[in-house]
């Protein structure tokens, strides 16, 4: 392995999502692969699997560029788990009825984020994992991911049962679950599956409004810590470079230029939800939704200006908020000196379904919820019009920030 290599290994892996240590993720690979298998040789291949592979088969540039992604990566020194398209359509299909366990030492949230981590930013990778053809397959995948998860099946690790079991001790005091609305003497302690566990609510009055009456002061829209403030924003610009700089008319979509329009020159703040956290979006001002859509777009897409990514889209967090697969919810602030608010709520990899709950022309309050992440990794955006805001309270640089509480005090408004 090169030196660039091992620096590569060494970059931060943001919010709990993978593992820091790339020793760990190479023995889950394998695991993995040794279960996937093992299940293959009795169990048929889900249907929206098979679309996957049978794309890739039949498309001759997929299928150059996802085989030369995987020996890239093999090639580099990266241990995989699998050498072909086929092993790891064997691998994506084991997912397909995997509900993660928790581990204290080696936590794999984003199973298929760890097994394509290397392929994704390799040199043959990038236009890959960005072709509309490949995302819209592996949407369905997901999609059919997410089915499992969001069904009883889903529940083998809602359970006391230490090391893998997410009411353990040890997963307690990283999550705290006397925060959160549920019964400890029920099955599961109450909840239906994974996802209903994974979008656990907060108990009445854990996360307080900050001055709910007071329409100057901008909460948190979600449990997130800071990533990036950037101010004077344009219309367009080149996401794709090193410093990915946002482009609001990709980041609210070419049929929104009107929406994205008013917020030229204005400021965004950008923030990322670990892990361990609550995954449901609130109201950052009181008003009135005037826009909520979702938008289609990448799940494992990095910039490949940030080099090879061992975070696993962490790095890539700029590039995503034009690229990825998001949910978009404009706020009409009851404040005329405000305006509108945007507010873009990226998944990154794995299912990171965007569900969007609040709907055109309802009135929120501050706090109030407005929509949640389903299973995966997830970014979010606050966009402001120029001249809104006077200060924003998190400040950089963010090195390894804390999450910031849903409903506290981010920005001032002038």
């Amino acid at each position: 392995m090169t030196d660039n290599d091992k620096t590569a290994t060494e970059r931060r892996r943001l919010g709990g999502w993978l593992p820091s240590n790339e020793e760990h993720l190479a023995q889950y690979r394998t695991d993995l692969a040794e279960k996937a298998r093992a299940r293959a040789m009795h169990a048929p291949r889900t249907s929206a699997v098979e679309d996957l592979a049978a794309l890739l088969s039949g498309d001759p540039v997929l299928r150059m560029d996802m085989t030369r992604a995987i020996d890239q990566a093999r090639d580099a020194g990266y241990v995989l788990g699998y050498t072909s398209i086929d092993e790891l359509m064997v691998i994506i299909d084991y997912v397909m009825t995997y509900a993660p366990p928790f581990s204290e030492t080696s936590l794999i949230h984003c199973p298929l984020n760890a097994v394509l981590d290397w392929p994704m930013c390799m040199p043959s990778g990038y236009a890959l994992f960005r072709d509309p053809a490949l995302n819209q397959r592996l949407k369905r995948v997901l999609n059919c991911w997410c089915g499992f998860l969001s069904g009883p099946h889903s529940r083998e690790h809602l359970n006391t049962s230490a090391p893998n079991g997410w009411f353990s001790p040890e997963a307690d005091e990283k999550i705290g679950m006397s925060q959160f609305v549920c019964d400890t003497d029920k099955p599961y302690w109450g909840f239906s599956s994974w996802n209903d566990f994974f979008t656990r609510r907060f108990r009445e009055g854990v996360r307080p409004v900050d001055q709910p009456d007071n329409d100057k002061i901008i909460v948190s829209a979600c449990e997130a810590a800071p990533y990036n403030i950037q101010t004077d924003v344009k219309l367009t610009d080149t996401f794709w470079i090193k410093a990915q700089p946002y482009s609001l008319l990709d980041m609210f979509s070419a049929s929104q230029r009107e929406v994205a329009q008013r917020f030229v020159g204005g400021s965004i703040y950008q923030s990322f939800l670990s892990a361990f956290n609550y995954h449901r979006w609130h109201a950052p001002i009181s008003g009135v939704i005037k826009k909520a859509y979702a938008l289609d777009g990448t799940y494992y897409s990095d910039a490949d200006s940030e080099g090879r990514d061992a975070g696993g889209l962490n790095d890539s967090q700029g590039y995503i908020t034009a690229v990825a697969a998001r949910a978009v919810i404009v706020i009409e602030s009851d404040d005329p000196a405000i305006g509108q608010v945007g507010c873009l709520f990226v998944g990154m990899a794995d299912v990171s379904s965007c569900m969007i709950e609040a709907l055109p022309g309802q009135r929120v309050a501050k706090g109030d919820e407005i929509g949640f992440f389903q299973y995966g990794g997830s970014t979010c955006c606050l966009v402001f019009e120029p001249g809104v805001i006077s200060s924003f309270v998190p400040q950089p640089p963010f090195d390894h920030p804390p999450p910031v509480k849903v409903n506290t005090h981010i920005a001032t408004a002038r």
